[in-house]
């Protein structure tokens, strides 16, 4: 499966090689424009139905996401398991539910990723779900870029493992420096 993704993420011009800042503030080589893939609803359906499979024999009350991407992958894989699907919005640099959303207690939540760099997000997410006293039953995203295996749930199950170097600002490689610097999509960190 993880070879039909990074085909349908290079398809979709998704996968993009120059010099990127993250969000996280670490550089890369290589950036994926989630958006490229999700702008699509055939390609979107095609994610979310996949990601739904990998929990489909869990028994999941709510699909949790964080906006911007979030939205649509709560929704779409919340669709295949037949529930509902909502999301996070960063207040003052705090993971926070509006819009009348809520996690009940003791519920099993599925949360859903994009792109994890860091996994930053994701802990984030976990601890919305821990300070309503539900249970994180899984983790997924579309692409987890570490080169470590994640280790932020033991039930995490990206469909496409691709690990991506970044650097931090100070210790760019001279070739990197060389390539001017491009700045995409920024989630409000």
């Amino acid at each position: 499966m993880s070879d039909e993704i990074l085909k349908l993420l290079k398809k979709t011009g998704a996968f993009m090689e120059g010099h990127f800042l993250l969000t996280s503030g670490r550089h890369s080589n290589v950036y994926i424009e989630k958006f490229r893939l999700m702008e699509s609803p055939e390609y979107l359906d095609e994610i979310c139905r996949k990601m739904a499979q990998k929990f489909e024999s869990k028994k999941v009350d709510l699909v949790l996401g964080a906006a911007t991407g979030g939205i649509l992958l709560s929704v779409g894989v919340a669709k295949y398991l037949s529930t509902i699907g909502i999301f996070t919005e960063r207040i003052n640099s705090k993971m926070t539910l509006r819009r009348g959303f809520k996690i009940r207690k003791n519920s099993n939540v599925l949360i859903v990723e994009d792109i994890v760099s860091t996994g930053g997000s994701i802990l984030e997410l976990i601890e919305v779900v821990k300070n309503n006293k539900a249970n994180v039953i899984g983790v997924t995203s579309i692409v987890d870029r570490n080169k470590d295996i994640s280790q932020f749930h033991s039930n995490y199950k990206p469909l496409l493992r691709f690990p991506i170097e970044s650097w931090s600002p100070d210790s760019l490689p001279d070739w990197l420096e060389e390539i001017p610097l491009t700045q995409r999509g920024r989630s409000g960190k």
